[in-house]
């Protein structure tokens, strides 16, 4: 009992640390030393043999994953090809109505994102669309955060079969699975997120209009200068919609059509972007290098996540954890569910929960004869939910881009991204449950 005290003490001290802004490169090794310190485990040992271990072993597997997946999203950003796709994408959807410049913003980031083009590039695309479009249809700033975590945080992160992201990446070492796994089971999660948030989009726009909100009462991007952002697509010529779709959907035919193995699709695609992008590149070799070195604060960060799940791994009382997880009532789907979502929701990443999930747990309900598919797309999708609590990075530096707080927003992050994912990890579980 005192082992599990220990780690929920850890939880709380480092979810207490993240909301004050420190590192989770800082805060994972602190917290770490926390629990082997009150567990009585030998400090330089279990630091050496499973801090380093989880660490090393996740920087190993997905090293060059987030390399390659950085330099296309950098060259997808620096050619104007994303700013190209997500213009084009708002004249097609229209923007006569304040509920439909919402669904517009949230169309775009799905696109992009299930494209393959990280979050950090798609909000610098978006952004300097939606800030004036906002302004112009008197839409609250704060309100941009509901369409965009729902287009960049749910059903392209999670859920959609075949789609590139890190969280549908990591599975499939452990499973021997692929990005399709688990179809049925993730569209019916996609289907039940898109309807609910669909719905809270109508809602929190009605409850702002009620309130009298507006662009100009509520706070936005232009109350602090230095806040402003800038449009460095403005005068930059930018490739045509036809140019600028090609490498995402070769991406997107590579590895759910043709099949090729992660890691040789985003060198591929690495490569055609380099080649049809390479005249809309202005300073060709910072792309590269900048696209090269983007990939490594995201891989440090849930590595370390990662060593301290390890380390957590390491306790007895994580022993227990598993016991009472893989003896929950019901499908062990349903204990597989909590148990991933719990760890990401620690952690304050997807990526790092699920890594720990799968590092530790993956085995155990393999062996229980459950079908990897269902396995896959379950811990996938449980990753993407109580990820999204107050101390995820990204919900951090999005705030920061925007030039909002917790304060301003953060309701709708919770409401998009917490709320209604695990809400459709219920008919997402019943499928799995039923047919898989």
């Amino acid at each position: 009992m005192w082992s599990i005290t220990t780690i929920v003490l850890s939880l709380i001290l480092l979810i207490f640390l993240a909301l004050r802004g420190f590192t989770i490169i800082i805060i994972a090794p602190i917290v770490s030393l926390f629990v082997i310190v009150l567990n009585g485990m030998p400090i330089l040992e279990t630091f050496q043999n499973d801090y380093m271990a989880g660490f090393v072993n996740y920087a190993k597997n997905y090293y060059l994953i987030f390399l390659f997946a950085a330099m296309f999203g950098k060259f997808m950003d620096d050619s104007g090809a994303a700013r190209r796709i997500a213009e084009s994408l708002l004249k097609v959807l229209g923007k006569n109505s304040k509920y439909k410049v919402l669904v517009s913003i949230m169309v775009i980031c799905a696109f992009l994102t299930y494209g393959g083009i990280s979050l950090f590039v798609v909000i610098f695309a978006v952004l300097p669309i939606a800030k004036p479009l906002f302004k112009e249809m008197d839409i609250p700033w704060h309100l941009f955060l509901a369409p965009f975590f729902i287009g960049i945080g749910t059903f392209t992160m999670t859920m959609l079969p075949g789609t590139p992201s890190i969280q549908n990446i990591i599975p499939i070492s452990y499973l021997n699975t692929s990005v399709t796994s688990g179809a049925w089971i993730g569209i019916a999660g996609t289907i039940t997120v898109l309807v609910l948030n669909l719905w809270y989009l109508k809602y929190a726009l009605n409850r702002s209009e009620k309130k009298g909100e507006t662009y100009a009462t509520m706070k936005n991007l232009e109350d602090k200068k230095d806040e402003e952002i800038i449009d460095k697509y403005a005068n930059k010529k930018l490739p045509n919609l036809m140019l600028s779709m090609t490498p995402p959907i070769l991406l997107l035919v590579l590895l759910n059509l043709l099949k090729i193995e992660v890691l040789y699709t985003l060198m591929i695609s690495v490569l055609i972007c380099t080649i049809v992008f390479w005249n809309y590149i202005d300073m060709k070799k910072e792309t590269i290098n900048i696209g090269a070195t983007n990939a490594v604060l995201p891989l440090i960060n849930t590595s370390a996540d990662v060593g301290y799940g390890a380390v957590i791994a390491a306790t007895s009382g994580f022993a227990i954890f598993v016991d009472i997880m893989t003896n929950v009532p019901g499908s062990p789907l349903i204990s597989l569910y909590i148990a991933t979502t719990a760890l990401a929701g620690i952690t304050g990443s997807a990526s790092g929960g699920l890594g720990i999930a799968m590092e530790t747990l993956s085995e155990t309900y393999v062996n229980l004869d459950l079908d990897p598919n269902a396995i896959h797309r379950i811990a996938a999708m449980a990753s993407g939910g109580l990820d999204s609590l107050p101390h995820n990075g990204a919900i951090i530096t999005t705030l920061v881009v925007t030039g909002l707080t917790h304060k301003d927003g953060y309701i709708h992050v919770f409401m998009t991204c917490v709320i209604a994912p695990i809400l459709s990890a219920i008919p997402a579980l019943i499928v799995a449950i039923l047919f898989y």
